[in-house]
C-alpha cells in the first residue's frame, strides 16, 4: 500500500484501544471483512460497536506494523440488537454498564438507541432508572450526534478535526446554530480559528462585507493581534483607521460598531491625558486592580520599623559591608513604606541590596517570599540570596481551566502566607501575571519590586516595570554607581556605554568582552561555530551545552536560530548510529541536544533529583535530551535538576537551542554569550536588545560581526512603543 494513497474503509469498531481525553486522539481496532485494521487519528466519541466510515492513508509504524491514518471519517450508530448492545456496554454513554444495556436493548431492541434519545421517559420506567438519569442519556446520545454533525458542517469549510473539537468544547451542542447566526463567534479569543477563516464562512453564507458582525469582530481582532504585540489598549483613533482600513469599510460604520461594543460592555473605552483608548475587558480590569492597588499600598502603607537605620547599622557591622547612599536608601525605603521599586544595570549592587533586605526582615521574623517569571532566573535569584525563590507560576500553584487557560490556586480568596515578597526580572512580568501576583497578596504585605528597564518589555501584554516607574508615583530607587570589583569587568562597563548611547570599546583583547570583525554572514556562521565547539571549550573548559550560549537578534537568515542550530549540532552533535533519533511533524530531535520550552506549558510533570513532583515547563526553560523511547515515541529531557517526559502532545513546543534569540533568553545567564551582528535590516537592531543580550554574559562575551552594525543598534534608541493604561491610570487623582 502507498504511504500517500487515500483509501476509504468501513467497518464496525470491535475495541477502543486508547483515547487522549484532552485532544480526542484514539487509537481503535476495526473490523474489516474478516480482519481488523488498526486506526489513529482524531475520533471524537468514537465507541465500540459503533459503524464508521474512515479516510485516511496506510503509515508502517516501527512497532505495530500498518496503521490507518485518519484524515476524516463518518459515523452510523449501530443498528442491530447485538450493535447496539456492544456499543452501550462499552461506556459511549456515561451511566451505563453492561448489565443496564443488557436491560434496555432486551426491552426495547432495534429502536433502544432512537427510543433513548427522543423519548426518556420510557426508559424511566425501567426500574433503577430515574427520570434524571434517563434524560442525561438523551442529552449525551444528542450530544454525541451533534459533534459528528458539526465535524461534517465544517469540513465543508476545510475546518480540522481538531478545530471542530476546540469548538464543541467551548459551545457544546449550540455550535452549528453559533455559526449560522455568526460565524464570526468562531474567532473568539480562545479559538483557534483566525479571522479569516470566518470571514471566508460568512461570505459563503452572503454576509454583507460592512455588516455590523464582521465590523465588531474585526475590532476585536485588531485589538487581540495587537495584544499579542504587547499592547493592552489602542488610541480609539488608531483603533478606527487601522480596522476601517483592514476591513475595506466606511469609517463612520466602525465609528457605530464600536459605540455599540463599548455601550453593551464587550470593549471598554478609558480616557487618558485627553485621549479615548479602547482596552479588552480583561487587560482594562487587569490595569485597573494593578494601579488601585498601588494606590492602596501608597495610602496605607505596612507598619514602618522604627529602628530600620540602627537595623541597617548593625548588618553592615555583622557582614562587613559598607553600603552606598541609594543602597541605604533602598533598604530604608523597604522596611519604612513597604513598597519599592529597585532598579539598576549590572554591577551596581542590587544583589548586595536585596540581601540586606531579605536580612533583615527576616530577623525581624517577617515571612519572606522570592519570586521570579522563568526557572533559571528563580535558581538564580536562589543562588544568590542563598533562599529559596519560586516562578511565579510555581508560587501561585498553577492549574488549568476547562478553556486550558491558566488559573492560580492562589488568589483574593486564597492568600499566600507572607509578610514580604520580592519579585526579580520585572521587566519579563505582563499584566495578567502581574495581576494575579497581586490578588494573592495579603493587605500588609510588603511588596520590593525588581527589575532592569533598559532590558526587553515581557513578551504578554503590558510594560509593568516602565509604566511603574514612568508614573513618579511609586517609591523608586535607580542604583547607578558601579562598585570597585564590578569596574574590572569590561562586560558591566560596556553594558552601561550601550544604555547610555555611547560606543562600548572594542577594541580590548585582556578582559571578558570581545569583539571580533567579521562582515560576512557565512564565514560569521563558520566562526561562531569554531568558537561553540572548540575555541572555548579548550581555552576555557567551558561546556558547550551547559556554559555556552548563543545569542541572536532574530530567527530567520544564516545568522538567525533556525539555520545556527543546525550548523552548531552538526559540529557539537553529529548523527551517530549509537544515537537515538526521533521525528514529530517537521522535526527532528537527537540524543545529547539541547532544547528550549518556547511556550509555557503547565501539565507537563517533572521529578526534580531531591524526589519532588511538580508540574510546569515554561518559556525559555533550557534542557538536554537525556533518553529517547522510539517506541513509545517520548523523551525525557533534563532541566537543571529536573527531569520532564515529553510526548507527541507537548513537544510541538520545543526547539534546538544551541541557538536561541536574544528575546529568549531574557531571565537567563550564561557563563559565556556569543552574539552574531551582521546588520541586513532595521528590523531588531535597536539598543536594548543589544544591552540585553550583553547583560545575558556573566564572565565572558564575545561579538561576531561589524562595528558599524554595532554603531547602528547603540544609536537605535527607538524602543518598542507599547500602548498601555497604567501610568495614566496611576497618576490619575
Amino acid at each position: 500500500m502507498s504511504n500517500n494513497e487515500m483509501y476509504e474503509v468501513c467497518g464496525t469498531v470491535e475495541r477502543v484501544v486508547y483515547r487522549n481525553e484532552e485532544n480526542e486522539y484514539t487509537v481503535i481496532e476495526i473490523g474489516y471483512g474478516d480482519d481488523c485494521i488498526t486506526a489513529v487519528g482524531t475520533m471524537p466519541a468514537v465507541y465500540e460497536g459503533e459503524e464508521l466510515k474512515l479516510i485516511g492513508s496506510f503509515q508502517s509504524h516501527p512497532t505495530y506494523g500498518q496503521q490507518l491514518s485518519v484524515s476524516a471519517f463518518e459515523r452510523s450508530m449501530p443498528r442491530s440488537v447485538l450493535g447496539i448492545l456492544k456499543y452501550l456496554s462499552g461506556g459511549a454513554i456515561k451511566g451505563i454498564g453492561p448489565s443496564t444495556a443488557a436491560r434496555l436493548v432486551k426491552e426495547f431492541g432495534e429502536n433502544t438507541l432512537d427510543i433513548m434519545e427522543n423519548e426518556p421517559e420510557r426508559v424511566a420506567r425501567l426500574k433503577g432508572i430515574s427520570i434524571d438519569k434517563a434524560k442525561s442519556f438523551a442529552q449525551q446520545l444528542k450530544a454525541n450526534t451533534s459533534i459528528r454533525d458539526l465535524m461534517a458542517y465544517l469540513s465543508g469549510f476545510g475546518i480540522s478535526p481538531q478545530d471542530a473539537i476546540a469548538l464543541w468544547k467551548k459551545f457544546g451542542s449550540e455550535t452549528i446554530n453559533i455559526i449560522e447566526n455568526n460565524p464570526f463567534s468562531l474567532c473568539i479569543d480562545t479559538s483557534s480559528i483566525s479571522f479569516e477563516t470566518a470571514d471566508m464562512i460568512a461570505r459563503k453564507k452572503d454576509i454583507p462585507s460592512d455588516s455590523s458582525l464582521r465590523i465588531r469582530a474585526g475590532l476585536a481582532y485588531v485589538l487581540r493581534h495587537n495584544r499579542r504585540g504587547g499592547h493592552t489598549c489602542l488610541p480609539q483613533d488608531k483603533l478606527l483607521q487601522t480596522t476601517s482600513a483592514f476591513l475595506e469599510v466606511e469609517l463612520y460604520q466602525s465609528e457605530a460598531a464600536l459605540e455599540d461594543m463599548v455601550t453593551d460592555g464587550t470593549l471598554v473605552r478609558y480616557n487618558l491625558n485627553d485621549r479615548d483608548f479602547i482596552f479588552l475587558p480583561d487587560l482594562y480590569q487587569s490595569e485597573s486592580y494593578i494601579a488601585a492597588r498601588m494606590k492602596m499600598l501608597l495610602r496605607y502603607p505596612v507598619a514602618p520599623m522604627d529602628d530600620s537605620s540602627a537595623l541597617i547599622d548593625q548588618i553592615e557591622n555583622r557582614t562587613g559591608i559598607k553600603y552606598a547612599q541609594l543602597q541605604r536608601e533602598a533598604i530604608m525605603q523597604a522596611l519604612c513604606k513597604g513598597l519599592l521599586v529597585l532598579t539598576g544595570g549590572p554591577g551596581t549592587g542590587k544583589t548586595t541590596t536585596l540581601n540586606g533586605i531579605i536580612s533583615i526582615l527576616k530577623s525581624k521574623g517577617q515571612k519572606v517570599q522570592l519570586a521570579a517569571p522563568t526557572g533559571r532566573a528563580a535558581q538564580r535569584m536562589s543562588e544568590l540570596s542563598g533562599c529559596e525563590a519560586k516562578t511565579i507560576h510555581r508560587l501561585l500553584e498553577v492549574q488549568y481551566n476547562r478553556d486550558e487557560q491558566p488559573e492560580f490556586k492562589k488568589n483574593e480568596m486564597n492568600m499566600l502566607n507572607c509578610d514580604a515578597i520580592i519579585v526579580d526580572e520585572l521587566s519579563m512580568v505582563d499584566t495578567i501575571l502581574f495581576e494575579s501576583l497581586l490578588k494573592a497578596l495579603p493587605l500588609g504585605c510588603r511588596i520590593i519590586l525588581v527589575g532592569d528597564s533598559d532590558q526587553l518589555p515581557s513578551v504578554g501584554a503590558g510594560n509593568i516595570l516602565a509604566d511603574l516607574i514612568a508614573s513618579e508615583v511609586i517609591p523608586i530607587v535607580a542604583l547607578k554607581e558601579i562598585f570597585r570589583q564590578s569596574e574590572k569587568s569590561l562586560i558591566v562597563t560596556n553594558a552601561h556605554k550601550i544604555v547610555n548611547g555611547i560606543m562600548p570599546e572594542l577594541t580590548v583583547k585582556d578582559n571578558d568582552f570581545f569583539f571580533l570583525p567579521c562582515n560576512n554572514p557565512t564565514a560569521a556562521r563558520d566562526l561562531i561555530v569554531s568558537l561553540y565547539s572548540e575555541r572555548l571549550p579548550k581555552s576555557y573548559g567551558y561546556s558547550p551545552l551547559n556554559d555556552i550560549q548563543v545569542l541572536t537578534p532574530g530567527r530567520k537568515g544564516i545568522l538567525g536560530t533556525a539555520e545556527l542550530n543546525q550548523a552548531l549540532r552538526e559540529a557539537l552533535n553529529p548523527p551517530s548510529g549509537s544515537k537515538d533519533e526521533i521525528t514529530f511533524g517537521l522535526s527532528t530531535f537527537r540524543l545529547g541536544d539541547k532544547v528550549m520550552q518556547v511556550k509555557n506549558n503547565y501539565n507537563i510533570s517533572w521529578l526534580r533529583d531531591t524526589g519532588e513532583i511538580g508540574e510546569g515547563i515554561f518559556n525559555g526553560d533550557i534542557g538536554i535530551i537525556e533518553q529517547i523511547d522510539k517506541v513509545g515515541r517520548r523523551m525525557q529531557i533534563r532541566f537543571d535538576d529536573r527531569s520532564a517526559v515529553y510526548d507527541g502532545d507537548c513537544v510541538a513546543d520545543l526547539e534546538l537551542s544551541y541557538a536561541c534569540t536574544v528575546h529568549k533568553s531574557q531571565g537567563n545567564e550564561f557563563e559565556a554569550v556569543i552574539i552574531p551582528i551582521i546588520k541586513n535590516s532595521q528590523y531588531l537592531f535597536y539598543r536594548n536588545l543589544l544591552y540585553t543580550g550583553v547583560t545575558r554574559a556573566k564572565k565572558l562575551l564575545i561579538i561576531v560581526g561589524n562595528q558599524q552594525s554595532v554603531e547602528y543598534m547603540v544609536n537605535n534608541n527607538v524602543r518598542t512603543l507599547r500602548y498601555s493604561g497604567l501610568r495614566g491610570m496611576l497618576t490619575e487623582v
